[in-house]
């Protein structure tokens, strides 16, 4: 079979974006000063920043949302019209569709969210039917917040399966995780690296998954090695708001600084994770080195950053690349 395009799986959520003056202490009030619904999740955020990129490969969506609300509906909606396929985003009426109120803090562009888990919780291995798929690349995100592919048994879980069928299959296999406040990185986490070929994390998934700090490039290196160690097949990718690192299981390595992005571009992080990945996975699709990779993601992210929703600010990649072309890259 030849192979083309990407499949996204996992979170699709949808994220009411409330820009807020600031952060409050407990029981104290902050004013919201705007409110914007828009797609939130891995998977979710990939799609359509591919879409925005204009990519030329096909593009497609397996997950869970609810048949019960307006929420399934939107997701569903919202992808089509950017030309993603949603024949493998399947329906539940046993629960809503997973939501976030996101908290983004005007002057800073720092978020917080508060998460509704509902149809995400339940989607399983056996709701991802791969074996109708051409794609290249599949992506799964996110790990720890997929309550039933995060599932422990034996060692494994529905999502080292699910990835495990996938390579089967002939894709190239990348995930990501979110950063959640807990102790079950290596628990989770680990049995999904021996069936991934691409891995993405930031500074803090990194060093909760390997137990090792992620201060500057030359830790990167470390922690990186850590991980192709624990199982990654090609390569990882370390990002963080200075910069990003990729080492590949070849031993190729490379470092890109952030955009030098001005303070008043800035409207708010939501979302640039997932905007790097989609610049990472557009070059690897392509076949680029990782250096372009890492030019693309940390492009792309800048993009992200200049609109307070997760993919509103991002455009075609010609378009992002230039904002690395116009302000340049910050010195580390």
């Amino acid at each position: 079979m030849s192979r083309n395009g990407i499949l996204a799986a996992g979170n699709f959520i949808v994220d009411k974006v409330k820009t807020i003056d600031v952060y409050p202490a407990q029981d104290c009030l902050a004013n919201i000063q705007a409110v914007e619904t828009c797609n939130g999740g891995g998977p979710f955020n990939l799609l359509v920043d591919l879409a925005h990129m204009e990519c030329a490969f096909s593009l497609a969506a397996a997950g869970l949302v609810s048949e019960l609300d307006d929420e399934g509906r939107y997701v569903r909606s919202f992808l089509e019209e950017r030309g993603v396929d949603t024949s493998m985003l399947g329906t539940t009426d046993r629960a809503r569709t997973s939501y976030t109120d996101v908290m983004s803090v005007a002057d800073t562009g720092r978020r917080t969210f508060f998460h509704y888990r509902g149809a995400n919780a339940l989607l399983g291995p056996d709701h991802l039917h791969l074996e109708g798929s051409s794609a290249k690349l599949f992506y799964l995100g996110y790990l720890l917040l997929l309550d039933g592919l995060d599932k422990v048994e034996d060692g494994d879980t529905g999502a080292a399966q699910v990835l495990k069928r996938a390579r089967e299959l002939g894709m190239v296999t990348a995930v990501d995780c979110v950063s959640e406040d807990s102790h079950r990185f290596r628990e989770v986490v680990l049995p999904a690296l021996h069936h991934s070929d691409i891995v993405f994390m930031n500074e803090i998934e990194a060093e909760r998954t390997t137990g090792m700090q992620v201060q500057d490039p030359s830790s990167c290196d470390r922690v990186a090695r850590e991980l192709l160690r624990q199982g990654v097949g090609k390569a990882v990718f370390l990002h963080m708001p200075y910069g990003a690192y990729a080492k590949a299981a070849t031993g190729e390595a490379a470092w890109q600084s952030s955009v030098k992005l001005p303070a008043e571009r800035i409207a708010g992080a939501v979302g640039a994770g997932d905007a790097f990945a989609a610049g990472v996975l557009a070059g690897w699709h392509a076949g680029a080195d990782l250096g372009t990779c890492l030019t693309q993601g940390v492009c792309v992210a800048a993009s992200c950053l200049t609109h307070p929703t997760t993919s509103g600010g991002v455009k075609s990649l010609a378009e992002c690349l230039a904002l690395g072309d116009q302000y340049g890259f910050v010195t580390v």
